[in-house]
């Protein structure tokens, strides 16, 4: 009997130690992401605080008519994940929705041209039914639904941030696959409601191997400062999204769109992305590698051209005019630890720049209690 117990014990540590050695493989360890911020161009006054609020914010959009509607991030565990901002104070989107139709886990939201706002539901990374909604929001009925299949957004996929064409025609989408590890972009037609599921596992929606550390953060109401965080799950997983960063230019010309832990952003058009003649390799040919960035989570582009980029592991907002074919020289707009995190982006209809700062690093796999002594 003591033979056999000692067989088995040294072959479930041998087991153990074998899965470690995979999933540390996959999922864990990474280089330091070059720092390429410097100091602010703008001066502190520039920031503005519009809200205090009880979870972390994900992305964000703001109207023509200055309506801002947010979404609490999924990993906060917030009481309700959609939200509008009423007289300065969160409130859950008030939504004619039918019976049949609920909302599971959405990270960002837009605003068209058209005056609809696209909620895109991940489904819990894929567990559920991935869906992408339209509330008009002179009525604020639900004017567009489509649940996208499993061929299209599988167990484990995470559409994590999108736009929309100002036609309203076409939706962009990026599957950043955390769970799963094959992120790709993804094409919706809303007319026809169909979608292509493209680039899976290229390079160019594939991570590089960075983990991300934030600088200089901040704990409890005091402020304290603490050590740089490294972000790895339970010490172990890094969190390393596929393609997440996703923005295209006013003319619909060029999709930009980059993995967080990718040293370049890249470009396609948007005409090559919704050519069903070309093959992948040929849609593939097509991608430029576009400019260096920074770590980026959430981008956005101005009516000149501009790409803005959040620095997650610095606090910081970085610009980047788009010459032609050729990108400027980056700029940092703004840094300071105050921003936690910057995320999502949106252009108020004076032409103010609204960004979270979502504290993700206070949330992600951390216990309640510590989301609660901390804040986000």
């Amino acid at each position: 009997m003591l033979r056999i117990v000692v067989i088995a014990l040294f072959s479930l540590v041998v087991l153990i130690g074998f899965t470690a050695s995979v999933m540390d493989a996959i999922y864990g360890g990474g280089e330091l992401f070059p720092d390429r911020t410097t100091e602010s161009s703008l001066p502190a006054e520039a920031l503005e605080k519009i809200a205090d609020l009880p979870y972390p914010p994900g992305n964000i959009a703001v109207s023509k008519s200055g309506q801002i509607f947010f979404t609490f991030h999924p990993e906060g565990r917030p009481e309700y994940n959609v939200a509008e901002l009423v007289n300065g104070e969160p409130q859950a989107l008030r939504a004619n929705l039918p019976d049949n139709v609920s909302i599971q886990s959405v990270l960002s939201l837009r605003i068209d041209q058209q005056n609809r706002l696209w909620l895109l539901d991940y489904a819990e990374h894929g567990s559920g039914t991935p869906q992408i909604l339209a509330i008009d929001l002179n009525t604020r009925d639900l004017v567009h639904h489509h649940l996208f299949s499993s061929e299209i957004a599988p167990l484990g996929s995470h559409l994590n941030d999108f736009q929309v064409d100002a036609q309203g025609n076409m939706i962009y989408i990026a599957d950043a696959s955390i769970l799963g590890l094959d992120p790709a972009l993804i094409t919706y037609d809303i007319q026809s409601q169909t979608a292509r599921r493209l680039l899976e596992d290229h390079e160019t929606v594939y991570p590089d191997n960075f983990v991300p550390v934030i600088k200089d953060v901040r704990q409890g109401d005091g402020g304290k400062i603490k050590s740089d965080e490294k972000m790895l799950m339970f010490g172990i997983f890094a969190i390393r999204p596929g393609v997440d960063s996703i923005a295209l230019d006013r003319r619909g010309e060029w999709l930009y769109f980059a993995p967080v832990t990718e040293n370049h952003i890249h470009r396609v058009r948007t005409e090559d992305l919704n050519n069903e003649a070309l093959s992948e390799d040929q849609l593939a040919e097509r991608i430029e590698t576009f400019a260096e960035k920074t770590m980026s989570d959430g981008i956005t582009i101005d009516n000149e051209g501009r790409l803005y980029l959040s620095d997650l592991e610095h606090s910081a907002i970085i610009r980047m005019p788009t010459r032609g074919d050729k990108a400027g020289t980056m700029e940092t707009l703004y840094k300071d630890s105050k921003l936690r995190w910057p995320d999502g982006f949106s252009f108020g209809p004076n032409g103010d720049l609204y960004v979270t700062a979502s504290a993700l690093h206070f949330v992600i796999a951390k216990p309640d209690s510590y989301i609660r002594d901390n804040g986000p």
